[in-house]
């Protein structure tokens, strides 16, 4: 968490020059009060789409099971077609799960923010560098070095496939 957008450009700076790419860092400021050429945070980042359309494929896919299994209950005449028709419910459950609550989940504003809203409504800005779980602690101290009144807020770990 940095005080101010002057503080969040500088630390931006920083960041750049320790060879961090500018795809791997992202604040989130108030009213979007960021400077142009600052990365904002992307939408999976500020929203809970994420969470949204995992939940909804999980609810869709076992709706559309259930969905399915009426069709063994009272069975088509081809045998084939049954497992057919379970299989495909249960796919096209989940597709429409996840679609129908991305949709709602892409207006909720983040759970993992919480925490953070009533600094950033008081004008603070919350920075967030995706960095190798071995980079942490020295971009950590370099930060803490040149910013003693930035606040370390946590670690989060998260897994992406490149």
């Amino acid at each position: 968490m940095l005080p101010d957008i002057p503080q969040a450009r500088a630390t931006l700076d920083e960041l750049l020059l320790a060879r961090i790419e500018e795809r791997h860092i992202h604040f989130i400021a108030k009213d979007n009060l960021l400077l142009p050429d600052m990365p904002g945070a992307n939408l999976f980042q500020r929203t809970d789409l994420l969470h949204g359309l995992e939940l909804g494929a999980l609810i869709g896919a076992v709706s559309g099971v259930l969905a399915g299994s009426l069709l063994l209950i009272f069975p088509p005449e081809n045998p084939e077609l049954k497992m057919m028709a379970l299989l495909g419910s249960g796919f096209g459950g989940a597709l429409l799960g996840s679609w129908l609550s991305g949709r709602a989940a892409k207006s909720i504003p983040s759970s993992r923010l919480e925490t953070y809203l009533s600094e950033i409504d008081a004008g603070k800005v919350l920075l967030i560098v995706d960095v190798p779980l071995h980079k942490v602690l020295p971009v950590k101290q370099m930060l803490c070095e040149k910013h003693p009144d930035l606040r370390f807020a946590g670690l989060s770990v998260s897994y992406v496939l490149n």
